[in-house]
């Protein structure tokens, strides 16, 4: 089983950006704990700033993979484009969020992802990730 992660823009500060909403782990810290705990799943890990390249992740794995997990950050709340590339692929996405996007500030209860994605998990800490691993391991 081969399962992406894909994070977006600034989620490579995980560890030292905002703690109290997102931590003190970083993501690569996280990551091989979760491959350490998953070791019968292939996991591939990508993460980007840029929109576009975002983008071309998504549809270079979106075909071959059995799952993609993606935290857009906050193109969530304005990239269309993102939206219409999953929407575009064949593998199954799970929205993962770290902070419960509905309990902070107005605009970021607006997704352009939600309705495309498979499910959406939110405000669960780096434990979201994990809950999306579960669910492509047992479908």
């Amino acid at each position: 089983m081969q399962i992406a992660i894909i994070n977006g823009p600034n989620l490579n500060l995980l560890g030292t950006r905002e703690p109290e909403i997102y931590g003190s782990l970083t993501f690569e810290q996280y990551y091989e704990k979760l491959k350490k705990k998953y070791p019968q799943i292939e996991f591939h890990y990508f993460q980007s700033n840029v929109e576009g390249e975002l983008i071309n992740e998504i549809q270079r794995v979106g075909f071959s993979f059995d799952g993609i997990i993606l935290n857009p950050g906050g193109y969530t709340h304005t990239s269309v484009a993102l939206g219409d590339c999953i929407a575009s692929v064949k593998t199954l996405v799970i929205e993962v969020h770290i902070s419960n996007v509905h309990a902070r500030e107005e605009f970021r209860k607006i997704s352009h992802v939600s309705a495309k994605a498979k499910g959406t998990i939110a405000g669960l800490g780096l434990k979201g990730y994990e809950l999306a691993v579960n669910y492509f391991s047992e479908k």
